[in-house]
């Protein structure tokens, strides 16, 4: 498997997508399915990648005990910045340099292990999922977002770019350039489902991401009332096929059973 890299030169680019209205839109998806399957009480959350911290601040403002690791020095100061900000959080987080190759975590399992926009920089997920769910305690959560191989070129088709998106199209590729410029490879929810099984984890129902307004750039900027309503349609649309099916991103989960009682 190879590492993530890189991601120094990019952090600045990063940080503008996550703070865009699309940006926004994909953390707002993610997070309210995520408080829907975590516990009520305090739960312990490992975010892997976690960047600038975004979701790992969102859980932490829920009431969990979140430790956020990723490699990129700069992503985080990025994310201790972010955290200098909300004092109240700070008996909550601890971030962490670590790497999906070498995440220094031996003998600690978590209520949920979330990775997210992280796969689509690897050359296979096998080697991730088996490490990820190797970190899920009983009765915990896997959680991954993903680039959805099944909607590769309907971007490019929906913004115009209709060389880009035949030729992505016809070809049946995997990998397109993304947000931050790089190429990135798309993996499909149902091998993800069965690479979850594979390590002892039942899926639970995936979500597809920004189906409709996916091919906005990040200077989108629609006032609160028309956010909402894209919310509200994107949620609606993204637990349901085909719907689904052409969103940009893919959120699976998946839940190690709880230890038998016997």
């Amino acid at each position: 498997m190879d590492a993530v890299t890189g991601f120094d030169s990019v952090g600045a680019a990063y940080a503008a997508h996550s703070d865009s209205a699309r940006g926004r839109l994909r953390h707002d998806l993610v997070e309210r399915r995520l408080l829907a399957e975590l516990p009520a009480t305090p739960a312990r959350i490992l975010d892997v990648g976690c960047g600038n911290g975004e979701m790992t601040l969102r859980l932490a403002a829920a009431g969990h005990q979140v430790t956020g690791g990723d490699p990129s020095a700069r992503m985080l100061a990025a994310a201790a910045g972010r955290l200098e900000a909300r004092p109240e959080l700070a008996d909550r987080v601890r971030l962490v340099d670590a790497r999906l190759d070498s995440l220094p975590f031996e003998g600690e399992l978590f209520d949920a292990v979330c990775c997210h926009g992280v796969l689509m920089y690897l050359d296979e997920p096998d080697t991730a999922v088996a490490r990820l769910a190797g970190l899920v305690a009983p009765g915990g959560l896997l959680s991954i977002l993903a680039k959805n191989r099944r909607s590769i070129g309907a971007r490019e088709a929906l913004a115009g770019d209709y060389q880009a998106a035949r030729r992505l199209i016809v070809s049946g590729a995997d990998r397109s350039i993304g947000n931050l410029g790089r190429e990135t490879r798309g993996d499909d929810p149902d091998a993800l489902d069965r690479l979850a099984a594979e390590h002892g984890l039942i899926p639970q129902p995936w979500q597809g991401v920004r189906i409709f307004n996916d091919h906005f750039d990040d200077t989108w900027a629609p006032d609160p009332a028309a956010y909402a309503a894209a919310l509200e349609l994107e949620w609606a649309a993204s637990s349901r096929s085909p719907y689904r099916d052409m969103g940009h991103l893919v959120h699976t989960l998946a839940r190690r059973p709880e230890r038998s009682r016997s």
